[in-house]
């Protein structure tokens, strides 16, 4: 069984209410009920923080005992070395992953400093985003 765990950046713990005609309105914790029985072979877990240190600890504490990462760095992922540089130093694959089109959004979110060290980047889908990166993984 793979052992997957999805880590989400800030402001997606307001999913479901945040901008629905960009974010849905489906709540995160929803949609993982809806992955877990999609994807029964895979042991799922989640983590979700509105902070960049927070996130980097998660990232280095499965980040050599996961067989993959799911991340969604939100808005660090276009601000964060830090996260990059975490990303770079363990041994899990990272499939970055945007709920929007981060190219057809406002030019900073152009710039990605997750994709140089991620096994793959998924953006535009919705929330089938995440689906796409759990079956990267089987």
């Amino acid at each position: 069984m793979k052992k997957l765990i999805i880590i989400n950046g800030p402001n997606l713990n307001l999913l479901g209410k945040r901008e629905p005609e960009i974010y849905g309105s489906q709540t995160f914790a929803n949609y993982l009920e809806v992955l877990r029985k999609k994807f029964p072979q895979v042991e799922l877990e989640y983590y979700q923080s509105n902070i960049e240190g927070e996130l980097i600890d998660k990232i280095q504490e499965v980040g050599f005992s996961y067989d993959g990462i799911i991340l969604n760095a939100a808005a660090y992922t276009h601000t964060s070395i830090g996260i990059g540089d975490a990303i770079k130093a363990i041994s899990s694959a990272v499939v970055e992953v945007h709920i929007s089109n981060t190219f057809s959004r406002e030019e900073f979110r152009h710039q990605s400093y997750i994709s140089p060290n991620a096994k793959g980047v998924i953006l535009g889908f919705g929330l089938l985003s995440y689906d796409l990166a759990i079956v990267s993984f089987l």
